[in-house]
């Protein structure tokens, strides 16, 4: 006996296969055998049913062979870790560390010291001397408990060096940094910006070197 394999077919065909399984059984129902009906549904029920066939027949013929992408889960690395010593007195980068061998994707980690108010912008440098602002989405890097931290992405070679450098900014700067990543974001083009480039109102706090792990060329 022939039977429909659900489970070899896409979740829109299901879907037209049950809107037209409604429509049947409102219309059959109705259907007169002999000058008599099965009468089994009411009207009421009966145009309901049918609707709602109609509904997700249309529903799945619009969306059958939209393809459907898994969502990107941006999977990040931290690297070494350095001693904190308190209290903490300055604004200063505590993972990686100097030196350090880094993967494409790290969580940027620093501390802070009490009564600290200016953003921290996470800018990486690297060996075509140009500045990227870091940022998890176009926001400053979060802040909490005296701890902050940044999702950093690296885009060059294996072995390549990076100055990782740490600025203290005011409301302009942060804006200009923001807006900055949302145009390059816009664009699909992240061309780096020239020291010149870089706002009066951020000032460098810290500065560490690392490398490359591994090759981190086209990774998103």
């Amino acid at each position: 006996m022939p039977f429909i394999k659900i489970s070899n077919m896409s979740p829109e065909i299901v879907i037209m296969i049950l809107g037209a399984a409604l429509i049947l059984i409102a219309i059959g129902d109705s259907i007169k055998i002999n000058d008599s009906s099965l009468g089994l549904m009411s009207i009421k029920l009966k145009i309901p049913l049918g609707i709602l066939g109609f509904i997700l027949i249309i529903y799945g013929a619009y969306t059958v062979g939209t393809p459907t992408m898994p969502g990107h889960i941006e999977q990040v690395a931290e690297g070494k870790k350095l001693q904190v010593e308190f209290p903490v007195e300055k604004v200063q980068v505590i993972s990686p560390i100097e030196g350090d061998s880094v993967k494409c994707r790290i969580l940027t980690i620093g501390v802070y010291p009490d009564g600290h108010e200016k953003d921290i912008w996470v800018l990486l440098k690297p060996s075509d001397n140009k500045y990227y602002p870091q940022s998890d989405h176009t926001n400053t890097s979060f802040k909490r408990n005296g701890e902050w931290q940044v999702i950093t992405r690296f885009g060059g070679d294996k072995g390549e060096s990076y100055d990782i450098i740490v600025y203290e900014t005011d409301s302009l700067a942060s804006q200009f940094f923001s807006e900055t990543i949302d145009d390059w974001k816009t664009a699909s083009s992240y061309p780096g910006l020239e020291i010149e480039e870089i706002p009066k109102g951020a000032i460098e706090v810290d500065r560490i070197v690392v490398t490359l792990k591994e090759n981190c060329r086209g990774v998103f």
